[in-house]
């Protein structure tokens, strides 16, 4: 055991964060912390590390283990270049190889003891250098920023330069490269793209010591972690195995909970009535009786009501207008910023119902073209058409559409006139706003918080065509899966960019990857999208599962992975551009099948129904005495029952057949 946390208590003035909380950590075992936004989990990370003291409780860390510590967000201020300041954290490897090679030249000017010595302190400093993995510590370094998303370009640039995303980037690196016995992460995909989360997963997977991270990234958690730590309602509880163990744990735990809740509150209410009655009776023995119950009953540990936040709050959306089948047509997009060209000639369309995510690494342009939809930016060339009856709600990660002097009620009520109070409620409870929390000013709110309200008003829009850039950011799992459920259902389109995996896995009908300045189209989701790039890239791009990656692992081994050898040339690229059209020419034949089939099926339907009322007809008239003694008419209206019957069957079995 690395860690044990006994009985962690904090409070901040009267609001309880933390309460009795313990847990522990074993050796090399890989452990998430989740919890809802403000459930105290930064907090639990910065009392282990000293930084916030705690009223109760004790953090036990094992005799000489080395400990390493990302938070959320870094200010590195330093005139080192990116490569400089990473390798720093190799600074006693340095050294060494320093004094081991100015050991060989001075060795060839000595004899005798003096020669003897020095030849002693070559072979410890020797061994002490291969131990610490001295000879592959240049090319550790390396990989280890390509795998964090920063290029060979990059290495030169002066750290003081960078983003705060960047910072921290570099951050993760020298912490990484550190090789501490526990590593505490908080937040660590926040700034990295698909492909880095992807390495980081792999690194972290393979660490040799424990890591413990704060994630909202659920597919993150599923591929690194083997124990899951929540934090709800001050409390601590801990799940073995991945993310998706900890939800199936996590709903059966609740049920159990919401079922011994219940039976408490019926026996409550059991206790309650038997205690009136007996009091009705108004009899000395009946009164003690009484007494004596109620007694019991306070003695009685109230269950807490467990929290059912995700069986009460979800929304299903419904654009209140249909759109026509072609809902956007993009043809020949282009778009340069200088001489950095993000993207030429793309040509993609999204159909009624599909739900299209973008996905790319940092930089390709997925959030240009979102703004180039929308007329936010111009395209340098290309046309963009959108189909009858299409009406667009756009999400952006700046949150333009909300008024920072408003409450969160009177944003949704003033865009939103004609909802009541209840509406406007349910609405901002599908959202996670309940209580006092929809008077809170929305300047006083969190981004998180922001960007359910700017979702919210976006559902409740006219829209029928949703453009999401990166819904998912800055939001707590709970509230991920709101959206999730949301969106899955919706029956309207939708277009989004995202690097939310496990988003797009539950959400995403087709994918769209900006790679190599053009869109590859993959119909299926991420996983569909993991499986089949592999292949497709070593049949277009030369790149291959065995071939050397350029980044290396936590010892500076060479990884095996995915590498671009070169840039495709025209002439695949026209191939790529005549596969995906290929793609879309399917796809558009598959569509209209569909689309036949339902119209086969909607008019069969309305044949079945109008042979139903033709059949309460004929029964009416073959009930009315008056047609007995009309023989001929009595034989017609049999027979055309007859006829009704038998087409009657062949329809049921056609309905049969189209419905499947």
């Amino acid at each position: 055991m690395i860690l044990a946390c006994k009985n962690i208590s904090k409070s901040f003035g009267t609001t309880q964060i933390l309460n009795n909380v313990s847990f522990h950590i074993n050796d090399r075992e890989k452990v998430a912390i989740v919890g809802i936004n403000g459930a105290g989990k930064s907090t639990l990370f910065k009392i282990i590390m000293g930084e916030l003291s705690h009223d109760e409780g004790e953090v036990i860390f094992s005799k000489g283990a080395s400990i390493g510590y990302l938070a959320q967000h870094q200010e590195l201020s330093t005139d080192h270049t990116i490569y400089d300041e990473v390798l720093s954290i190799k600074a006693d490897v340095i050294r060494i190889e320093e004094t081991i090679r100015q050991l060989e030249i001075d060795m060839k000017s000595v004899e005798g003891e003096e020669l003897e010595r020095m030849l002693n302190t070559y072979t410890r400093l020797t061994h002490q250098f291969e131990l610490q993995n001295g000879y592959a510590y240049k090319s550790e370094v390396i990989g280890v920023l390509k795998g964090l998303g920063f290029t060979e370009e990059d290495f030169d640039r002066k750290v003081a330069t960078l983003s705060g995303g960047q910072k921290t980037r570099v951050a993760l690196g020298k912490l990484l490269l550190s090789n501490p016995d526990i590593i505490f992460l908080d937040e660590p995909t926040n700034h990295l793209d698909m492909e880095s989360i992807a390495w980081l997963e792999t690194f972290l997977s393979n660490y040799n010591g424990a890591v413990v991270v704060i994630a909202h990234d659920r597919y993150f958690i599923n591929k690194v972690v083997t124990k899951v730590i929540e934090i709800d309602n001050t409390k601590a509880t801990v799940f073995e195995g991945n993310y998706s163990d900890y939800a199936v744990k996590k709903e059966q735990l609740r049920e159990t909970l919401i079922r011994h809740y219940l039976n408490q509150q019926r026996e409550i209410k059991h206790q309650e009535e038997v205690i009136t009655k007996l009091r009705s009776f108004n009899r000395e023995k009946s009164i003690k009786r009484a007494e004596s119950r109620e007694k019991m009953l306070d003695k009685m540990e109230r269950l807490e009501k467990p929290t059912t936040v995700n069986a009460e709050m979800s929304i299903r959306l419904e654009p209140n207008i249909t759109s026509g089948n072609d809902v956007l047509t993009v043809s020949g997009l282009t778009k340069s910023f200088g001489s950095n060209q993000l993207f030429s000639d793309l040509e993609f369309e999204v159909k009624r119902g599909e739900k299209v995510a973008i996905i790319g690494n940092n930089g390709t342009g997925k959030t240009t073209i979102l703004k180039i939809i929308n007329q936010i930016i111009d395209a340098d060339a290309g046309e963009i058409k959108l189909g009858a009856k299409v009406h667009i709600g756009y999400y952006d990660q700046e949150h333009h559409v909300l008024d920072m002097n408003k409450t969160i009620f009177d944003e949704i009520q003033d865009t939103y006139p004609n909802m009541d109070n209840t509406k406007v409620r349910n609405a901002l409870a599908a959202f996670l706003f309940t209580d006092d929390d929809v008077f809170k000013l929305i300047r006083d709110i969190s981004g998180g918080e922001r960007g359910r309200v700017s979702l919210c008003k976006l559902m409740l829009s006219d829209a029928n065509f949703l453009i999401l850039d990166e819904p998912t950011n800055h939001l707590d799992i709970v509230s991920k899966e709101i959206l999730e459920n949301a969106i899955a259902n919706y029956t309207g389109t939708v277009l989004y960019v995202s690097h939310d995996r496990y988003f797009i896995n539950r959400t995403a009908t087709r994918i769209l990857d900006l790679t190599h300045n053009t869109f590859v189209n993959y119909i299926g989701n991420y996983d569909y999208y993991v499986e089949k790039k592999p292949e497709f890239e070593l049949r277009y791009f030369g790149i291959s599962a065995e071939d050397p990656h350029t980044f290396g692992d936590a010892k500076g081994n060479i990884l095996s992975g995915l590498r671009v050898n070169a840039a495709p040339s025209a002439p695949i690229a026209s191939e790529i551009i005549s596969e995906n059209k290929q793609d879309w020419k399917q796809q558009k034949e598959e569509q209209a099948k569909q689309r036949k089939r339902q119209n086969e099926l909607k008019k069969v339907e309305e044949e079945i129904h109008q042979l139903e009322l033709r059949d309460e007809e004929l029964n009416a008239l073959l009930a009315d005495p008056t047609i007995f003694s009309n023989s001929k008419k009595l034989v017609e209206l049999t027979t055309e029952q007859n006829n009704n019957n038998e087409r009657m069957e062949e329809l049921l079995e056609l309905w049969e057949s189209l419905s499947e």
